[in-house]
């Protein structure tokens, strides 16, 4: 049968979870919104995570991306230059001002898509990389590529984010390639927290990061602002404080100044309200299991690594742990076999399951002892009232 322990994990474990509560859920204004603790994978909020919406400029990502790969694989160089297309010419909202016919750096495009958000920028990089030379090509590329990254939302028709039916992502999405640039492109991923870009001379005054958190000294170090009258404001964004990052996406909200109070509110809570807390130590034992005809009646049960979690930081009573385990455990048991789950259930996160193993060898008994064992479950059997099946 299935046996659940509640109180006999080890007490050191017991006085960590009495000192842990659950965090206040964050009441998020946005309309969709996802904020991941990237080291431990841990979803901190999820609010219509997995609609697929209008993502605006943010989808500008998925084009860094795969520019990112490109400069990689050696398709492109950063100090390769670009023509600009009537096409990419075309475009107006964010732009470099691009003039049909000149030539920019792969490095300047790719600033300029980061820093300024560039739409012309998005366009030559498309163009360039597209498989048939077209932006459209380059469109579905992206939401190829998409489906091979996990982005199960994600669906592009244009390389900007300029509004066009059907080109959606979903915040969850969005979160999940803002941590495959993070994680994948270390080089390349400092560019997001530049806050100046002077591409133009002319243009002087279109130099300046759209994100507004990066001056505010939390921590942020990209990614991207996203606004169109359909998609509301939005921003893809990540923070870091000591060990621990966040990464968020957010939209919907209704003028830039909400996006950046909503921003820096979900920041402060994420690091505010969550603490990485070590919950064992590789060998220590946690608790014991009921072993079946072995020269001891318990066998101990450890982890094999120390076990983090991300948990609440704020003291009371709003975490709960069982070892499960199918026993009594018939000897003999070698010692480092999986013989267990821990199961921790910090409320509104979602749980961690844990294997559990033999902290030492347990023997068979001698056949006398077993024998006496048998005799004392028959015994019991046979002292049972049987049921009345009438």
């Amino acid at each position: 049968m299935i046996r659940k322990y509640r109180s006999l994990v080890s007490a050191g474990l017991a006085a960590l979870l009495l000192s842990t509560t659950s965090a206040a859920a964050f009441d998020t204004r946005a309309t969709a919104a996802f904020v991941l603790d990237e080291k431990t994978g841990t979803v901190l909020l999820a609010k219509n995570a997995d609609e697929a919406l209008p993502p605006a400029s943010m989808s500008k990502l998925m084009t860094l991306y795969i520019a990112f790969e490109a400069v990689r694989d050696g398709r492109l160089r950063m100090d390769e230059e670009l023509p600009v297309s009537a096409h990419a010419n075309s475009f107006g909202g964010s732009t470099l001002f691009l003039r049909q016919g000149e030539r920019v750096s792969v490095e300047d495009l790719i600033r300029g898509i980061i820093v300024l958000s560039g739409n012309d920028a998005c366009v030559v990089l498309a163009e360039a990389l597209s498989p048939d030379g077209s932006e459209a090509g380059f469109a579905r590329m992206m939401t190829q590529r998409a489906q091979q990254l996990g982005m199960t939302n994600s669906v592009f028709k244009n390389s900007s984010g300029w509004p066009a039916a059907g080109h959606v992502m979903s915040m969850r999405d969005l979160t999940l390639l803002a941590r495959h640039i993070i994680e994948d492109f270390p080089e390349f991923y400092p560019m997001f927290a530049e806050k100046e870009f002077l591409f133009d001379e002319a243009e002087s005054s279109n130099r300046f990061n759209r994100n507004p958190l990066l001056a505010l000294g939390i921590g942020a170090d990209g990614l991207k602002t996203g606004h169109t009258q359909e998609a509301g404001y939005g921003l893809v964004g990540s923070a870091k404080q000591g060990d621990r990052r966040v990464i968020f996406t957010i939209t919907g909200l209704d003028t830039a100044e909400a996006r950046a109070q909503e921003s820096e509110s979900i920041v402060n809570w994420a690091f505010r309200q969550f603490a990485e807390k070590t919950v064992t130590r590789a060998g220590a034992v946690i608790a014991e299991a009921d072993v079946w005809m072995g020269a001891s009646e318990t066998v101990g049960l450890m982890a094999k690594e120390d076990v983090t979690l991300l948990l609440p930081n704020t003291p009371g009573q709003g975490v709960t742990a069982e070892v499960v385990y199918t026993g009594p455990i018939e000897a003999p048991i070698v010692e480092g076999r999986q013989l267990a789950e821990l199961i921790i259930s910090p409320e509104g996160l979602p749980e961690h399951r844990i294997p559990l193993f033999a902290a030492s060898a347990v023997p068979a008994s001698g056949f006398v002892a077993r024998m006496m064992s048998v005799s004392q479950v028959l015994l019991g059997r046979m002292q049972t009232p049987a049921e009345d099946t009438m």
